[in-house]
């Protein structure tokens, strides 16, 4: 016989009582914020001994670091607590946090579903101190501030330089997650590893054009208020990209728009969508683009694109070594990745 409780919100909330009659205070918050990732083996236990081995799989849980518990929907939020040491205790769409980011959470973050429809009940079961997201899911603060805390955090405002707000950004969530001094270390080692970069690169570089494709025809290009902007200009490279863009520093084009931009060096940023790539092949837009023509098209991994310090570091590293190339055409890998902040 195998236990059936009515509800995963039942097995919780009876497991918490267990933990709070039972368990030390000091590891009841660990052991607690991974019962979600226990039920699966409990359910499946028989019913005699089902308490006993969920009593053994939390209190066994290696003990979290110090510090509040925080549930992140934003990926630029989670990757910059994670680059701080202090990983959220849950996620919104890991997987695809892993595709665009260009490298997975910690194994500890558990998935609590979609960004724009988080699991609620999971959510609640993990108990998180705050809920941290930003304004394009001010929605959703209603119903989370039941459960926790809500902060907002943006980034990217019109007007303001991006560096100063990746500053800013990563010191309000250091003392957030109560690591300032991780904080002030991150900005500092980002600071200097781009500036390391910038005095290594050649002197001689063409203007960049960085995009994203949306499809084989459409590609975002990141100019003024945009993460890429800011570090090339960091790093000392120009931008060939002048047109107005919104607020999220981009500016959707054709590639017809980028064919008389012949001069430009070609920035590729994955993932491709489905089918893209193949789709390039015959594109005769594509082979009529100047640095398709003479094949000095740099591909890069995925970066997010709307990413804090983190995702800055990854993309300058991942430049600077493209660039090292000597103008041949250059695909990044991620054994090539320099960001080790």
């Amino acid at each position: 016989m195998t236990v059936s409780p009515p509800s995963l919100r039942c097995t919780l909330r009876f497991a918490r009582s267990l933990l709070q009659a039972m368990v030390p205070r000091s590891t009841r918050r660990c052991a607690t914020g991974r019962l979600a990732t226990l039920v699966g083996t409990v359910l499946a236990t028989p019913g005699a001994l089902a308490v006993p081995l969920l009593l053994a799989l939390t209190v066994s849980a290696p003990p979290a670091l110090a510090g509040p518990r925080i549930a992140s929907l934003d990926w630029t939020l989670a990757e910059t607590l994670i680059a701080l040491g202090a990983p959220p205790v849950a996620l919104a769409q890991t997987g695809d946090y892993a595709s665009w980011v260009g490298h997975p959470a910690p194994e500890s973050v558990i998935d609590m579903g979609l960004r724009s429809q988080p699991n609620l009940e999971l959510l609640a079961s993990l108990a998180p101190d705050h809920i941290v997201i930003s304004p394009m899911f001010a929605n959703l603060a209603p119903r989370l501030s039941a459960i926790a805390p809500v902060q907002t955090f943006s980034m990217y405002t019109p007007g303001e330089a991006v560096w100063p707000e990746l500053e800013s950004l990563t010191r309000k969530l250091g003392e957030l997650s109560q690591r300032q001094a991780a904080a002030e270390r991150l900005i500092e080692e980002a600071g200097n590893h781009i500036d390391a970069l910038a005095a290594r690169l050649p002197t001689a570089t063409r203007p960049l054009l960085v995009v994203q494709f949306m499809d084989a025809r459409h590609v975002r290009v990141f100019g003024a208020n945009s993460l890429f902007d800011a570090v090339m200009s960091r790093l000392g490279l120009a931008n060939a990209w002048q047109q107005p863009t919104n607020a999220w520093g981009f500016s959707l084009a054709g590639l017809e728009r980028l064919v008389s931009l012949d001069e430009a060096r070609l920035v590729v940023v994955e993932p491709y969508p489905a089918g893209v790539a193949e789709a390039l092949t015959t594109s005769g837009l594509w082979q009529h683009i100047g640095s398709v023509d003479r094949g000095d098209v740099i591909t890069l991994p995925p970066i997010w694109s709307f990413g804090s310090l983190p995702s800055a570091t990854r993309f300058a590293g991942f430049l600077a070594t493209a660039l090292s190339t000597d103008g041949a055409s250059a695909h990044v890998t991620t054994e090539t990745d320099h960001d080790s902040h």
